[in-house]
């Protein structure tokens, strides 16, 4: 790692960036990072405590001239998504992602930076080690497994926290403050089908489609970037007269936009000139259509060793009409909130191997009903084709309060700090705030962060001005939250 990272300013924030990074904390492999928070609460000297599901809570006393202000429960994720490219040597279990600063950015090298959440949690840690900061008393929650179920938010019990105001620093854009998020559903599809030998005469091709920017599956899906999944059917589709699928394994995170896919298939002899035709001109389509979403695209098909096994023709055409099918992407705008997608889905990862086809998705949406709408439509889908499914890992959204007394403070302490209003806003992302409310139903809930793109993929990065503005933020908000009653 860049040691320059050190040096960033805000110092606090940045070298417990750095110290976290260096702790793998790989969702549902939280125990090093966990002992890690625990050392950290106990070496302040500071109640820590961990629950029964693995949230760690941290509780600060307030500073002097604060105690008479409302608690607050200041909250991040230690989970972070594990994803890099496909050219990147890298063990998430056992090494520190490894930091850089390109221009006025941290970056990782080939992976993802963990700055959702780490950013988040970093703050906290500034806040509860700091000896000169205001602030009223905190309750610093640290939550489990946020990127892959949320099941730390889920198992967060009610009597843990006291405090009445709730600041996420969980979003990724540094003017906006938000008041609202999607919920989401995991649906699983599976079926077996039968494999043969491969057609005498036969030749083995590999095809791989890579380069895809990919990205958050929530935040990033309004933007119409490639899904590897996808690209990979509709290639599959247009030759499949002249081939036999022997595998197919694309994506791997349900919350991440899926940047590639790798198949291996068989090309009936009679059939290779007609094959060579055909997959070069929906390449051409292909690369054509995405080159200004996703420029990096790279569809590549080379001869191999013909496989030995291959999928029945009728298991073939059935998977490819079934993934036709699948809806990906927005499912339907908000008509409340301007420019909010409501409802989605993510075709994120796609297994065809050993004669059992596994189908992920994750289904997002702000509305109950819609999320139940879209689930039923893919459940549908998948069923008719025989794929046995099932729902599993709902969380609930996260309603808009526009009356709420802590989005005062923010938004006028914005408005002070920077000149200019914040936008208010919802997030088509699964943020905590939903889930801890159904225990804590009486806290105030606000969301904000700073500047973080490209989260959930190897090119994820955090913007260093707007870590000052946000810290700087932060602070303002820390030291205005309102009088007890």
């Amino acid at each position: 790692m860049s040691n320059d990272i050190r040096t960033l300013e805000p110092k606090a924030l940045w070298n417990n960036f750095a110290d976290l990074n260096a702790v793998p904390r790989g969702s549902k492999k939280e125990e090093r990072v966990i002992q890690f928070m625990v050392d950290f609460g106990k070496k302040l000297n500071l109640e820590t405590i961990v629950d029964p599901v693995g949230n760690v809570i941290i509780k600060k006393p307030a500073s002097k001239g604060m105690e008479n202000r409302k608690t607050v429960v200041m909250q991040s994720h230690l989970d972070m998504v594990h994803q890099k490219n496909s050219d990147t040597i890298f063990d998430f279990d056992t090494e520190g992602i490894k930091m850089k600063i390109v221009g006025d950015w941290v970056k990782a090298e080939g992976t993802t930076l963990g700055a959702d959440n780490g950013l988040g949690v970093a703050a906290i840690m500034s806040v509860l080690a700091s000896k000169d900061i205001k602030h009223p008393a905190i309750e610093a929650l640290f939550t489990i497994d946020e990127e892959t179920g949320m099941t730390g938010a889920m198992g967060l019990q009610a009597g843990y926290l006291n405090g009445e105001i709730l600041l996420n620093l969980d979003t990724e854009e540094d003017d906006e403050i938000d008041i609202g998020c999607a919920g989401g559903i995991d649906i699983t599809a599976e079926n077996a089908y039968n494999e043969v030998h491969t057609p005498s005469n036969s030749y083995g091709y590999s095809i791989a489609v890579t380069g895809l920017n990919g990205g958050h599956s929530g935040m990033d899906i309004h933007k119409g970037l490639g899904n590897a999944n996808k690209i990979m059917n509709r290639i599959l589709y247009e030759v499949q007269d002249a081939i036999r699928i022997s595998e197919i394994n694309g994506g791997s995170l349900r919350n991440a936009i899926p940047r590639e896919s790798f198949a291996i298939i068989s090309v009936y002899n009679s059939q290779k000139d007609i094959f060579t035709k055909t997959i070069k001109k929906i390449i051409k389509e292909i690369k054509t259509e995405f080159k200004t979403v996703d420029p990096n695209l790279e569809i590549e098909f080379k001869e191999i060793e013909a496989p030995k096994k291959v999928m029945t023709s009728i298991s073939q055409t059935t998977l490819l009409k079934t993934l036709y099918a699948a809806h990906n992407g927005v499912y339907r705008m908000s008509h409340d909130m301007a420019d909010l997608v409501e409802t989605s889905n993510n075709v994120a990862k796609v297994i065809v191997k050993d004669e059992l086809i596994k189908i992920l998705c994750l289904t997002r949406s702000s509305v109950e009903s819609s999320k139940k709408d879209l689930a039923n439509a893919l459940k549908s889908t998948f069923e008719m084709a025989g794929y046995n499914v099932s729902l599993s890992g709902s969380y609930p959204g996260w309603k808009p309060d526009v009356a709420s007394p802590i989005l005062k403070v923010l938004t006028e302490n914005y408005e002070k700090l920077f000149n200019e209003k914040a936008s208010v806003v919802a997030c088509h992302a699964g943020l905590e705030c939903g889930i801890l409310g159904t225990n804590y139903p009486e806290m105030d809930m606000i969301s904000f962060g700073p500047t973080i793109q490209g989260a959930h993929s190897p090119d994820e990065r955090a913007n260093i001005k707007s870590s000052q503005k946000f810290w700087k933020f932060l602070l303002t908000i820390l030291e205005n939250i309102p009088l007890k009653k």
